[in-house]
């Protein structure tokens, strides 16, 4: 087997991918690329590292999402020019890549305009090319309506669904209560069902708002209950003002605000229509709670939508929780971790979040350890290549740990104390103390800050660990959540389940629903022609699978008499 790339070649490369995806908030799997000019070594290393992450590269004369400029500016000029020849609708990202100088001359295509912060429109070429260098960071300017304009533009999917509820006029008189992330994707998803006829009620956590991005919303007509810097006793009263505006449909994500309508607001429940959740950790409390007969209203489960679970879980949370990782990291003095190019990383739980951080911390060079306890997801990652144990043994020698299960005490005292000295620990998704701090604490150890969201845990004994963002949900606290097209399928889900629960919410049990089959179906045709590609037309037994039963009777053996 030839030798991979050098470890300084790979750490820039994987440099360059994450500065791209935190100026553009964009996705990296499922796009076409194309590599321009520069050293055949650097070339081959992003290559192997998009490749690595799901992207594809393109073939000859096969438009691209992404040109990779690498070499001499008048070389990627050229292939610049060339590649904005292209459909309207149909999105250029330019990146410069340059090793050690810039590969691309801004200046050669006019006038530029600023599109998001670290993005540059080129009209002069085409409304749809942009420029991007990873050599410089993006502007701190919020930029908050920028952002919005750009999440919108690459949410087709949710566009059209949001469209087709307009034009059949089923949200007029409804009222939306949306309790997610408050940044730019989600206030887009508020926007569409503001514009498709509903009156929208926004609420958001603390740690989960975007100041900007809530006064954008409220200038555009939306009440909006949230603040980064309100209290936790200020934050139930913000939910509960937000439920007290009555809505017929909440949109959840985690589903604290459906538990605090049941436990709060019990007389708010036969009025509503029902809710959707997001998240398979809101999914396991409301599961429990329809299983003793206390839940309320039909909540239909978008998380096990096959278009929400199988991207946005694997795809969207891996790259963006990985990423947004190894940025803090970055941003530390030399010496105070232990995370290297080529070093070790240890995944606690293998389903499909876990999957995803898995896939993107192999691509970026790391060995990686599964720690799974469902003997069967334990075996998957064995024969997806990655060594499997423990997780008190897998942590001994693990330079980075991150916890996928959503579970409480996932780290737990033991492992954090057989972590390696100096490990990095961080969680993917995550639930409250699925990191154990307070047992930490109660156990003698000492927190001190030592960067942005980055504390050390330091017992007597000398031992240490440093903990990213107090074991939060690091793709959503410290970055910009998942990339822009994973929530367009997430959130075209969403809208998926208001129509359910407009059309038939009266006749849907008071329990944990699945989502239409034909939310799954629309969804994903629809992404592939945004991908583009054209989706296969659906066959007879697609279309009608209950009037064409199989036949059981086996003619292996002749026709039967």
């Amino acid at each position: 087997m030839p030798p991979g790339p050098d470890p300084d070649t790979l750490a820039w490369a994987s440099g360059a991918v994450r500065r791209f995806a935190a100026a553009t908030n964009m996705l990296v799997a499922a796009r076409r690329f194309r590599i321009v000019g520069g050293d055949p070594r650097d070339a081959a290393a992003l290559h192997g590292l998009l490749t690595g992450l799901g992207a594809r590269a393109a073939a000859e004369h096969e438009p691209v999402d992404q040109l990779w400029c690498l070499g001499a500016p008048d070389e990627s000029t050229a292939v610049i020019e060339r590649e904005a020849d292209r459909p309207r609708g149909a999105t250029l990202v330019v990146v410069d890549a340059g090793r050690h100088l810039p590969a691309v001359d801004e200046d050669a295509f006019g006038p530029v305009t600023s599109a998001r912060p670290g993005v540059l429109g080129v009209p002069v070429l085409s409304d749809d090319v942009f420029l991007v260098s990873t050599g410089r960071d993006p502007e701190d300017d919020p930029a908050a309506e920028a952002r919005l304009r750009w999440a919108r533009r690459s949410m087709p999917v949710s566009r059209a669904v949001a469209a087709e509820l307009r034009d059949g006029g089923l949200l007029r008189g409804t009222r939306i209560g949306v309790a997610m992330f408050l940044e730019p994707k989600t206030a887009v998803l508020s926007l569409l069902l503001r514009d498709a006829g509903a009156e929208v009620v926004v609420y958001a956590h603390a740690d989960e708002t975007d100041d900007a991005v809530a006064e954008v919303l409220r200038q555009a007509g939306l009440t909006v209950h949230a603040s980064s810097t309100a209290t936790t006793a200020e934050q139930k009263a913000l939910a509960l003002a937000m439920l007290d505006t009555r809505p017929h449909i909440l949109l959840d994500d985690g589903s604290h605000l459906i538990r605090l309508a049941h436990q709060e607001r019990p007389d708010l429940l036969p009025t509503m229509l029902g809710a959707a959740e997001e998240t398979t950790s809101g999914l396991r409390p409301l599961r429990v709670m329809a299983s003793r007969g206390a839940l309320g209203i039909p909540v239909v489960a978008v998380n096990d939508a096959r278009t929400k679970t199988f991207f946005d879980n694997r795809y969207g949370t891996g790259q963006s929780t990985v990423f947004a990782v190894l940025d803090l990291v970055d941003e530390l003095a030399s010496g105070t971790h232990r995370v290297r190019t080529g070093g070790t990383a240890v995944v606690a739980g293998y389903g499909h979040v876990g999957e995803g951080v898995a896939l993107v911390l192999a691509a970026l060079g790391f060995r990686v350890t599964v720690a799974e306890t469902d003997s069967v997801r334990a075996l998957q990652a064995l024969f997806a290549g990655y060594a499997v144990a423990p997780l008190t043994d897998a942590v001994r020698e693990a330079d980075l740990v991150m916890s996928a299960t959503g579970v409480p005490d996932t780290i737990d005292l033991g492992v954090l104390r057989a972590c390696a000295g100096g490990a990095v620990i961080a969680v993917a998704g995550g639930v409250d103390q699925e990191v154990a701090v307070h047992d930490a604490l109660a156990d003698g150890a000492a927190r001190s800050t030592i960067g942005r969201k980055v504390e050390r845990l330091a017992w007597e004994d000398g031992h240490h660990v440093l903990l990213l963002d107090d074991g939060g949900c690091i793709n959503i606290t410290a970055a910009e959540g998942n990339p822009v097209e994973i929530m367009d399928l997430s959130f075209a889900a969403q809208l998926g389940a208001v129509r359910m629960l407009l059309e038939r919410g009266d006749e849907l049990d008071r329990a944990v629903v699945p989502i239409d089959p034909a939310v799954d179906e629309a969804t994903a045709r629809a992404a592939l022609a945004a991908f583009g590609s054209r989706p296969v037309p659906p066959g007879f037994l697609a279309e009608h699978p209950a009037d064409r039963e199989p036949d059981v009777r086996t003619r292996r053996f002749g026709d039967p008499a």
